[in-house]
This record gives C-alpha cells, structure tokens and sequence, in this order.
C-alpha cells in the first residue's frame, strides 16, 4: 500500500514537471455491482451501492487521471432451488473497498465551457470492510473475499465549468472469492458508476 501511494505521488510530480496543468476535485456517486460465478447452479443479483473520493487531472488533451475512492459494492448469492430444497442457500456480500484507478484520459472536445473526455485504464482494490448477510445454509466467509483485487476500468465524462459528469464500468480481473470454503466456486466483481464532481483547483 505504501508502495503505491509512492509511486502515485512520483507519477503525480513527474507529469505535473513534464505538462505543466493540474486539476484536482472530490466526487460522489452510484454504482450497481454483480457478482459473476463459475458455477451455473448458482443465481447472482444486481446489487446497489455508492462511492466517494477525490480525482486529479495531469496534463492537457491527453493527461494522467488517478483517483482515490471508497466504494460499497457486493452482490446477492443463491443456490437455485426454494427455500425447503436442504441444497439451497442464500447469501449478500457487501465489500467496502478503497479504490484506486490509474486512468489515461483524451479530451475529444476541450473548450473553457465543455469537454468531453474518455478514460481508461487499471485500478487496484483494497477490501477494508467485508460484511456476510447470512440468509440460509451459508457456504461464504469473510476469510473467501480477496483483500488485493485488480479491474480494467472505461468510461467517458462530460465537464461543464467547475462540474464534472462521469460513466464508467469496471470489470474484474481478479477474483473477489477464491474457493468459498464450504462451496466450491468463484466469484468476479464488475461494476457500473455514475458521478457527479467538481473541481476545486487547477483548470481544464
């Protein structure tokens, strides 16, 4: 973890010296997650959560864009069958993550009005919070969530003066759970967000 606040604040220097524009500002939003198995036996649902944290821009039409944010996400498992099948199981995973995307941008439009941007790029997920809602038969414990995970992550945005509008997803490249202990399956986590920001220092 300390190697990768390192490594961010020298990536942060280094392009700040090299390209001379920085931005920085805080954002909020919605994400809808879900939780894919391997195991077709197994009923996934969409679940809903929120993220919050702080972006910076570095650089000009093309520019350096990381991003530190907590973000609640998870997913509702079940086993098919009903609730009297003795094979049935039901369980809600809900994680609370510190995120860190490390995005390359390009801003296909650029006026001191509007811009228009896309983004894309690797982000690491740090688990800080791992909550089981046991319904029945639970087969997933906390110790089967990943604490490290790896996305790929795209998306554009739209900026409007000081605000920022953004739509992303992310998909897992890494599994979240690794052999439950009582269930044989994994798990990986993509994830749909949309947010609102704004800029509180630097220009576009």
């Amino acid at each position: 973890m300390k190697k990768l606040i390192i490594i961010l604040a020298f990536a942060l220097g280094a392009s700040s010296f090299s390209y001379g524009q920085f931005a920085l500002g805080l954002k909020l939003g919605y994400n809808g997650s879900k939780l894919t198995t391997n195991a077709d036996s197994i009923k996934n649902q969409f679940n809903s959560g929120f993220h919050v944290g702080a972006w910076a821009h570095v650089g000009k039409r093309l520019y350096f864009a990381p991003e530190v944010l907590y973000c609640m996400s998870g997913g509702v498992f079940s086993h098919t069958g009903s609730v009297t099948n003795p094979n049935y199981w039901s369980e809600k995973i809900t994680v609370g993550s510190l995120d860190v995307p490390l995005l390359v941008g390009f801003k296909i439009i650029h006026s001191d009005l509007i811009t228009w941007r896309v983004e894309l790029g690797p982000e690491v997920s740090f688990a800080m919070s791992k909550k089981i809602s046991e319904d029945v038969n639970p087969k997933i414990q906390a110790g089967d969530i990943k604490t490290a995970n790896w996305y790929a992550l795209g998306g554009t945005g739209i900026d409007v003066l000081f605000l920022t509008f953004d739509i992303r997803y992310k998909m897992g490249l890494s599994k979240l759970i690794t052999d439950a202990s009582n269930s044989s399956f994994d798990a990986k986590n993509n994830v749909f967000l949309v947010s609102v920001g704004f800029r509180i220092f630097g220009s576009k």
